[in-house]
């Protein structure tokens, strides 16, 4: 086997290095945004740019703890994306599930999926419609309208064709029903589908944003995206907190900065959408090639 040359080693060096400078600008945000949500006022007013703190402080996230419309705003997503993930699972499974078996009226069914994946109805359309069915000012009005995306039925319904036919033959002599052929042999069969979908629809839900100012009037049913735009963009909830602070007996003549407790609820408000991927890690690399293969 002949060595590699020294333009294959300088290619393969290059690559590494170009790779790891991509992966740099995508990490140093999220460590910019950990270390300044640590600094002390006076280090933060004396540094333009802070790499890593003199002397760690958690001001910032005792002010946001102390907060009660965060916390609040993190219960309320938390309760809307798992509420969510399910029934959006649930339906978008069960509706690919029965466009992929030979059903009447499976191609007119499967065309208004696809016109709908091209066509919009539009924003002022969608809100009368929501207006009309009673979801304005509902945690309804944030689940609903989005319950089964176009793009990932038409995928799951192309996985559910690829599954072998003699299993539903096999199952279906055997005198089981369509109900319990999906419930005992297509999910089981699905795990890597519904744990790449699962991650997909729980972001979505997770950064609910517009949909939650534009649907839910009262500020208390807010989502976690709205209580950030609050505190780091429109600082309007800044008197908020430090009342809250200062109700919980926190004593500080230089209370934190609005850019650092910014940061520390942007961190926490992240921190658990991203513990979600290493538990789905082992079926995401198979449920993105989903759909990649024809019958």
């Amino acid at each position: 086997m002949r060595d590699t040359s020294f333009g294959d080693r300088l290619s393969y060096w290059l690559i590494i290095a170009a790779l790891f400078a991509i992966a740099l600008t995508m990490v140093f945000p999220f460590y910019y945004m950990f270390v300044t949500s640590f600094v002390s006022f006076g280090e933060y007013m004396r540094s333009d740019i802070i790499l890593w703190p003199k002397v760690w402080v958690t001001d910032a996230y005792y002010y946001i703890f102390n907060f009660k419309p965060f916390l609040r705003s993190l219960g309320v997503t938390a309760g809307v994306t798992v509420v969510g993930v399910f029934m959006n699972l649930a339906f978008t499974s069960t509706m690919a599930y029965s466009l992929s078996r030979a059903i009447p009226g499976r191609r007119f069914f499967s065309f208004i999926v696809l016109f709908t994946f091209l066509f919009g109805g539009g924003l002022i359309p969608t809100y009368l419609v929501v207006k009309e069915t009673g979801l304005i000012d509902t945690y309804w009005a944030l689940i609903i309208p989005g319950l089964i995306s176009a793009y990932n039925l038409i995928v799951m319904r192309q996985f559910f064709r690829n599954i072998p036919g003699e299993l539903v033959e096999a199952a279906l002599i055997d005198g089981a029903s369509e109900m319990r052929i999906y419930f005992t042999i297509m999910l089981p069969l699905s795990k890597p589908a519904l744990a790449a979908f699962g991650l997909f629809f729980a972001v979505d839900h997770w950064n609910h944003f517009f949909d939650a100012i534009l649907y839910l009037n009262d500020s208390h049913k807010w989502t976690i995206q709205v209580i950030l735009r609050q505190i780091v963009i429109a600082g309007e909830a800044m008197g908020t907190i430090r009342a809250s602070a200062e109700s919980a007996a926190f004593r500080s003549e230089n209370p934190p900065p609005p850019e650092t407790i910014g940061m520390a609820a942007v961190l926490v408000a992240t921190l658990p959408i991203m513990l979600i991927y290493p538990f789905l890690q082992k079926h995401f690399a198979k449920g993105v090639m989903l759909g990649s293969l024809k019958d």
